[in-house]
């Protein structure tokens, strides 16, 4: 068994294709028209999220996914300049990796992590 993908579900897609893409930076794997999938070691998939009758968003939460870099202080710098809502500078854990978590157009939490072993 291996992980395949984290998915992630927003409100408008198109918003979320220009963070995602653009923002972020990340090449499109496939677009199916209600998601896209991107290449982050895994496939990070961006989808609109389509709620039947009475049941409960799922947009806005704490995603759980990490996407690891090699300089989180120049990805933080980088990505706060391009509008990138932190929800606070970079901060070294006990372990030894350093975290910034940050808000997608739709409200979603990543994290950014840096010097992870």
């Amino acid at each position: 068994m291996k992980l395949y993908a984290q998915r992630i579900f927003v409100d408008d897609l198109a918003t979320a294709k220009r963070f995602y893409g653009e923002t972020l930076g990340l090449t499109p794997l496939w677009d199916w028209g209600i998601a896209v999938g991107y290449d982050v070691g895994v496939t990070l998939i961006v989808e609109q999220e389509q709620l039947e009758p009475g049941e409960e968003s799922v947009v806005g939460r704490f995603i759980g996914c990490s996407l690891a870099v090699d300089d989180i202080d120049a990805t933080h710098a980088d990505l706060a300049a391009k509008g990138v809502a932190f929800l606070a500078p970079p901060e070294a854990m006990p372990w030894g990796g350093t975290l910034a978590h940050f808000r997608d157009p739709a409200g979603n939490v990543l994290t950014l992590l840096g010097g992870a072993k």
